[in-house]
């Protein structure tokens, strides 16, 4: 679990992002603040979701954290804070970046969480070698979830 800040409707937000051991993303939050209330609020989005209680949890060592993790989950998570056990989604916020950059932020809180969902996703497991083909027919199909839940909007 770890976070980052994009340009939403003209303001800065946090994206708070948390991915699985096999590099699925679980779960996304915006919060305009980098506190405890946010944290708790994206842990209990990120159950809601999908409905399984971690057993560990990395996070980097920002001071929310742990009292977060200790009322939302109790004594059964384990707590991890290691920027190295970490760094897999550290990197992915460098395709965050790379992706929103050009379009100078968002408009408006939907459109980021849309996009957010469907392209920002880590596409591989850690140290897996994938195919420019396969990667190109993944993002193919990122895009076309996209344009249709556009069209849908």
């Amino acid at each position: 679990m770890d976070e980052t800040y994009l340009k939403v409707a003209g303001q800065w937000q946090y994206l708070y992002r948390a991915v699985d051991t096999d590099g699925n993303l679980v779960d996304i939050y915006l919060s305009q603040t980098r506190d405890q209330a946010a944290a708790e609020a994206f842990f209990r989005s990120a159950i809601e979701v999908t409905g399984i209680i971690p057993e560990i949890i990395t996070t980097d060592k920002h001071s929310g954290y742990p009292p977060t993790i200790e009322e939302v989950f109790g004594d059964n998570v384990e707590h991890r804070t290691s920027k190295y056990r970490n760094n897999h989604l550290e990197q992915d916020h460098h395709g965050v970046k790379g992706h929103t950059r050009p379009m100078r932020g968002f408009q408006a809180h939907t459109s980021t969480a849309r996009f957010c969902r469907a392209l920002l996703r880590p596409a591989t497991k850690r140290k897996q070698h994938v195919p420019a083909a396969q990667r190109r027919a993944i993002h193919i199909q990122r895009v076309a979830a996209l344009r249709d839940m556009l069209a849908a909007a």
